[in-house]
């Protein structure tokens, strides 16, 4: 195995870090989490889902062409739009959730990085 493949491998922490943060915010918001504002519920549940299926997907970054592009884009998606929604969500402003624009474009992106 090449060195570069093994690096690819380290993607597999990153999704298993990112496994374990999802599980546990998903988990908060079902059951703790109470917003005054019941749309924020639904924000959290949001990120949640995006967190949850871009994590299992990063889970095939070693496989990929190019797999530090699509597991980095991925990872910032995940951060920017789950991250911003989350924070959007618990402090219940909607300000917060600035950054996820770019965060489903990063999504975008590394899904459409698998085209090259």
């Amino acid at each position: 195995m090449r060195i570069s493949q093994m690096d690819a491998f380290q993607w597999h922490k990153i999704a298993a870090v990112s496994g374990i943060a999802a599980l546990g915010l998903g988990t908060y918001g079902f059951h703790i989490f109470k917003p005054e504002n019941p749309v924020y519920n639904e924000v959290w549940q949001i990120a949640s889902t995006y967190h949850l299926f871009h994590t299992a997907a990063l889970l095939s970054a070693p496989i990929t062409k190019r797999p530090h592009i699509f597991g980095g884009l991925l990872t910032a998606g995940i951060l920017s739009f789950s991250g911003s929604c989350y924070t959007a969500a618990y402090l219940e402003d909607r300000k917060y959730s600035a950054l996820a624009p770019f965060g489903g474009l990063a999504f975008v992106a590394g899904w459409a990085s698998l085209l090259f």
